[in-house]
């Protein structure tokens, strides 16, 4: 199976004692899904972050799409018809990064693909 890795423009706007990034510019966001590593999680970086990925379940992001979904660390909703926030929760701090919803998309129907896709040896 494949890694799928997407990156998406996004909005970050963070609490933290020191900003991630300028919040008024779209970033790009790495994406990433590794059916060999875990089938069931996704990961997300943020820029600025020092190499950390966010690792939450791939139900948990399909489901924000929908309706508001998670509880603790991540918590992912949709925000209007076009927008979807993903809300991180650590000991520095809030960050909130909003997505345009068809990236997020996207990248979901991508992970589905490369699960499916047949092994071959």
């Amino acid at each position: 199976m494949s890694v799928v890795e997407q990156y998406a423009r996004a909005h970050i706007v963070s609490d933290a004692a020191v900003p991630l990034v300028d919040e008024l510019e779209a970033v790009p966001v790495t994406l990433r899904y590794d059916p060999d590593r875990d089938p069931r999680v996704v990961r997300m970086a943020l820029p600025g972050a020092g190499g950390h990925e966010w690792v939450f379940s791939r139900e948990l992001l399909e489901e924000g799409l929908r309706a508001p979904a998670g509880s603790g660390e991540v918590r992912v909703w949709p925000c209007g018809r076009v927008q979807v926030v993903v809300e991180f929760h650590s000991p520095q701090g809030v960050s909130v990064v909003q997505f345009e919803r068809q990236a997020l998309l996207r990248f979901l129907r991508r992970t589905y693909m490369a699960a499916a896709e047949p092994v071959t040896h």
